[in-house]
């Protein structure tokens, strides 16, 4: 499945979460990170962000099993091409 990841997070568990994320996903964006994953590494990973995470955090997934129907647009800078997912440039 095709995997986006945000997070909103307390300073002291964000190099934690970072880390951690970087094991599974691509890091595109300052808090977001997108990649493919297996149902299995899905569970895996949330339950590890669970035990990094407290009430006052935010981590948000988004996913889908077809990757070949999601499109993504950017603006402003290109921090990374990952070519995975069809891309439509904006201006």
């Amino acid at each position: 499945m095709y995997v986006i990841c945000t997070y909103d997070v307390n300073e002291k568990r964000c190099d934690k979460l970072k880390k951690l994320l970087r094991q599974y996903l691509f890091h595109v964006q300052k808090s977001v990170f997108e990649g493919e994953l297996t149902p299995h590494q899905m569970k895996e990973l949330q339950e590890k962000v669970k035990k990094i995470i407290l009430s006052e955090d935010s981590v948000q997934f988004y996913y889908c099993y077809n990757n070949k129907q999601i499109y993504k647009d950017k603006l402003g800078n290109d921090s990374s091409d990952l070519n995975i997912i069809e891309e439509r440039r904006t201006q």
